[in-house]
């Protein structure tokens, strides 16, 4: 598993201010680490400037949801989402905040999203992704088991058990994220041996 490290002293601004960008706007905004794909955090900046186009690199976490019936749990993203709304998802996905470590982000995300709070992640693999507007670096953790799952309408439109053979029944027809698609077909043998 990719281990974030950080600076000791506080990582600077991307970008750097100039004199045409004096500083980026703080207030309120959520702040990701930027990073190179070994973990090794070297700046810090704005989700918006991290979805703008600019792509720098910068670490999410993904929990794939599963119980032992071969059913794996999916979250459908609100229409406000900025990235594919009203698409069908990975049960948790989320960007690990300026400070915390992949596993606090992985607890964090799994609670704000869907209630979970007591589940031992296992990990499976972590990747880059790249978008027509950012580039991310992806830690892909599992849950295995039955949880009493509460999404949180703010974050998860709906959120439901999927058959395997519906998902793959699924795949390539507009149902679902491109990037949970290709994830999935990446982690799918991994996932199923876990039951």
């Amino acid at each position: 598993m990719m281990e974030l490290v950080y600076p000791y002293d506080l990582a600077p601004l991307v970008p750097a201010p100039t004199a045409e960008v004096p500083t980026l706007r703080l207030d309120g905004e959520e702040i990701f680490p930027v990073v190179q794909p070994n973990g090794m955090v070297i700046g810090r900046s704005t989700r918006t400037y991290c979805h703008s186009g600019a792509k720098p690199l910068h670490p999410v976490v993904h929990i794939h949801v599963i119980d032992r019936f071969s059913r794996i749990y999916l979250q459908k993203r609100p229409m406000h989402k900025f990235i594919q709304p009203g698409k069908w998802d990975t049960a948790v996905g989320g960007h690990v905040s300026y400070g915390e470590s992949i596993l606090e982000a992985v607890f964090r995300e799994a609670s704000e999203e869907l209630g979970l709070v007591e589940f031992n992640p296992i990990y499976l693999e972590t990747y880059e992704f790249e978008s027509s507007v950012e580039r991310e670096v992806v830690s892909i953790f599992a849950a295995v088991g039955s949880y009493d799952l509460r999404p949180d309408p703010e974050e998860v439109e709906e959120g439901r058990w999927w058959d395997v053979a519906d998902i793959d029944a699924s795949i390539g027809k507009g149902v679902f994220t491109p990037n949970f698609e290709s994830e999935y077909q990446m982690i799918r043998k991994s996932l199923l041996a876990l039951l």
